[in-house]
């Protein structure tokens, strides 16, 4: 919608101003050391030796030049002899022209060395000025050779297990709205403004209903298209296509960024009504808010549940309008055992079951909500999330925080969802 968001177009070079890495005066002792700086203190690459450092140095060039917008000096950091790598890197510098990118930054994990060849496993760690504060962390696989006692980058691809990033896509149009920021390739703006009015809206509702710390902002990627959308997360097209929007949190739920994307499915997310659209953005927005107190001891029908129930929290709906796909199986008597297990939230399910898993979820969450109180909800999710493991974590937190058994749960549960449908 017109005015919901501001549109930066390609602005000349120093008009964007960002922060150098941090860091950067320690280098040279860093690098005699063959010690690198993260954030749980200080360890060393395996497989160390003179040219660690010497390739950390390249690397940590290459991450200055494309703070300062300096192309040329980004460009050095590449092997003058891979012309096919060297234009593919100048696209993608360009394609990041507008983007707000605040840091960016590689941590080497481990370098094999062969001659003049090697190839360095690393993390890029990179923020959004004024929306991340903690960094996306993207695993790389660079391949570098040594030409004259200096190392360059002659290939670059994604580490084992992750993914494309949206500027290696195509050229990135930016839109700030008041407390989202949005990042599409091959997208209408109108489109991307319109996604912008529905992120700044859906921010508030989280804030209202979740009561922890977190940024409140978000970033929302919208790729050209749902097989661009799996580019972005490793996966295969058919996962995804008919799901509208996803967080990275619930694709990697283990070791996933501490700052998480909400990536939009523009085929799917297309074809919803202005209603749809709200509760697709805010169910996303609420998994990036609960990120830090969701945990391998959360199940997903607490997850998925409680961003469900947010989404739905505000809107008036009654009855079978509210889980039409449990509503359809309790009128053909099919009344479900118990809360819905993990697997039923596999992409790849059938819809109508994938509706059933979403919806009982749901409904679990708002008979908390209802019974014992909305803080008493965030309580249980929380104490859920503190476990080290899933065994006993829901068990613990409802003995804890609800005074109930699982069990006791459960028939409590099937009773609500019998008087919510009927």
């Amino acid at each position: 919608m017109t005015g919901q968001g501001r549109t930066t177009r390609r602005p000349a070079a120093g008009r964007i101003r960002t922060t150098r890495r941090h860091g950067v005066r320690r280098r040279a002792a860093v690098a005699l050391l063959g010690c690198l700086l993260v954030a749980s203190g200080c360890s060393a690459p395996t497989g160390t030796d003179a040219a660690t450092g010497a390739i950390q140095r390249t690397l940590d060039r290459r991450a200055d030049a494309l703070i300062d917008r300096d192309e040329g000096g980004y460009l050095a950091a590449v092997d003058p002899a891979a012309g096919e790598l060297l234009a593919a890197e100048r696209r993608t510098y360009r394609n990041l022209t507008d983007v707000p990118v605040r840091s960016w930054e590689y941590t080497l994990r481990d370098v094999d060395r062969s001659g003049t060849r090697a190839t360095a496993r690393a993390e890029l760690r990179y923020r959004m000025a004024g929306y991340d504060t903690a960094p996306v962390i993207s695993a790389r696989t660079l391949e570098l050779t040594e030409r004259d006692g200096h190392w360059y980058v002659s290939a670059d691809r994604p580490g084992e297990g992750d993914a494309q990033l949206l500027w290696q896509q195509g050229a990135v149009d930016v839109v700030h709205g008041r407390r989202s920021l949005i990042l599409g390739v091959g997208q209408d703006n109108a489109r991307l403004r319109e996604i912008a009015a529905a992120a700044d809206r859906a921010v508030p509702a989280v804030d209202e209903a979740w009561p922890g710390s977190w940024s409140g902002r978000v970033v929302v990627l919208v790729p050209e298209s749902v097989e661009s959308m799996a580019g972005l997360l490793g996966a295969s097209v058919g996962s995804y296509r008919g799901i509208a929007a996803v967080t990275t949190a619930e694709t990697r739920r283990e070791g996933s960024s501490p700052a998480d994307r909400v990536i939009v499915n523009p085929d799917a997310y297309g074809v919803l009504g202005d209603f749809g659209r709200r509760v697709i953005l805010t169910h996303e927005t609420t998994h990036v808010a609960t990120r830090a107190d969701t945990s391998g001891a959360t199940p997903m029908w607490l997850s998925e549940g409680f961003s469900d129930w947010v989404a739905y929290r505000d809107a008036d709906r009654a009855g079978g309008q509210a889980a039409p796909e449990l509503e359809r199986s309790l009128r053909r008597g099919e009344m479900p055992a118990a809360l819905p297990e993990d697997g039923d939230f596999a992409f790849d399910a059938e819809a109508d079951e994938l509706a059933r898993a979403y919806e009982g979820g749901r409904l679990a969450c708002e008979l908390i909500a209802e019974r014992w109180g909305e803080r008493k909800l965030t309580d249980f999710y929380r104490a859920v999330g503190e476990h080290e493991r899933r065994e006993g974590a829901v068990e613990d937190a409802m003995n804890e925080v609800l005074s109930v058994t699982p069990d006791e749960f459960g028939a409590l549960w099937r009773d609500y969802v019998r008087e919510r449908l009927r």
